[in-house]
């Protein structure tokens, strides 16, 4: 019996061979991580980690003991180079081959590269992996000035921590406000105020041009379209994600912004499956492929291709759903929604205190709750998904919002 390949040791693949023995597979399941680290979850790193509030073992899904125990065999530290899906192997790069019955490709997303002059400059940093965070905190002990380039949810975040620690930020951001294309104007307005009100200098509408040395060939600061320079020891960048599809093309798998697969998350190959990052999946509950790069996605997309594995004939029809704590503003958000496209919204209903940042937020089109964003209001998020799967409206139930 070859057993089940897991290639990437992130949450998704460690939560694939948690599921597979905890619901009675017995046969062989190596999970290969490049990292190496056992797998981990990644919120943690732009969150408690980075703030200083929780330790770095905390972000590991299991400790150390727990593979050997249950008969996973874990390989650290090596890279998988190709899925033969002929020979039903996997190729890594210690030249060792793996037979697999069943491989999940579980490869994550990388981040986006800056593309300006300078971008590859000492003091430039990204956030995806635990040697980036520990890399952060060290900086952040020198006390330099800070510039995130990317308002996204890993540049805010990135931001917060910065702040939280006593140094000066500022986020350069090329839309008209951070979090547009994700929460739309009326809500990301908010994230906007928030950072301002707690010190970070948040330029919109700003493109970056190159990132200059200081006198020591180190970063000096950030220069703009227009011609400004931004002072800066310390430059974060989060312009996005990218899927790592590499193999899964080299393997002639379909791939269009991830690897594409069915709503039991198998490939054309019913032999190969994708999830979490990496996975375009069909949403049943949408009507559409849709690539999620959220910690809840990545868990519960683990669990159902282990399930598939399984043949139990499993469907996850959950809503997306994130989370993010920004200073003393925390919200979940469940649903899904766009500012254009076929997922697009006419018009954003809140019900509490929106200038008092203890609010939900509804995401309404032709009067049906599309999504929903609870702030510092908690215990409604499965209402609010219960309702957009329902195809309500806001009024179809009563909100207690202090």
């Amino acid at each position: 019996m070859s057993g089940v390949v897991v290639v990437g040791g992130g949450l998704t693949g460690a939560t694939v061979a948690t599921t597979l023995r905890e619901e009675g597979y017995d046969g062989p399941v190596t999970v290969v991580g490049a990292e190496p680290h056992a797998p981990y979850e990644r919120p943690l790193l732009s969150k408690g980690y980075l703030l200083g509030t929780q330790q770095r073992d905390e972000a590991f899904v299991h400790p150390p003991p727990w593979y050997p125990e249950h008969d996973v065999e874990l390989r650290t530290g090596v890279a998988v180079t190709a899925v033969d899906r002929a020979a039903g192997q996997v190729l890594l790069d210690d030249g060792t081959r793996l037979p697999y019955d069943h491989v999940v490709l579980a490869t994550g997303a990388r981040p986006r590269r800056l593309d300006v002059p300078g971008a590859d400059l000492p003091g430039v940093r990204y956030l995806r992996r635990l040697e980036d965070a520990d890399r952060l905190l060290a900086a952040f002990g020198e006390r330099p000035r800070v510039v995130v380039v990317g308002g996204g949810w890993i540049g805010l975040e990135t931001a917060v921590a910065a702040r939280e620690a006593g140094l000066e930020v500022t986020v350069l951001e090329s839309g008209p406000v951070p979090l547009g294309r994700v929460l739309g104007p009326e809500m990301a307005q908010v994230f906007a105020d928030l950072h301002r009100a707690h010190g970070v200098d948040l330029r919109t509408g700003v493109s970056v041009a190159a990132i200059e040395a200081d006198r020591h060939g180190r970063v000096g600061g950030v220069r703009l379209g227009d011609g400004s320079l931004v002072p800066a020891g310390l430059v974060v960048v989060g312009v996005g994600a990218e899927p790592e599809v590499a193999l899964a093309e080299a393997a002639c798998l379909e791939v269009a912004d991830g690897v594409v697969v069915d709503e039991h998350l198998r490939t054309a190959d019913p032999r190969v499956l994708a999830a979490g990052d990496v996975a375009r999946a069909w949403r049943p509950a949408l009507g559409r492929h849709l690539r999620v790069e959220h910690w809840a996605n990545a868990g519960r997309q683990g669990a159902l291709a282990a399930r598939t594995i399984l043949g139990t004939g499993a469907t996850d029809d959950r809503l997306p759903y994130f989370y993010t704590d920004q200073y003393d503003l925390g919200m979940e958000y469940v649903g899904f929604t766009e500012t254009s496209g076929e997922g697009r919204y006419d018009d954003v209903v809140v019900r509490g205190d929106l200038a008092g940042r203890q609010f939900i937020a509804f995401w309404v089109r032709g009067g049906r709750v599309l999504a929903g964003m609870n702030v510092n209001v908690w215990d409604v998020s499965e209402d609010i998904e219960a309702l957009v799967r329902a195809g309500g409206g806001v009024d179809d139930r009563e909100w207690s919002v202090p």
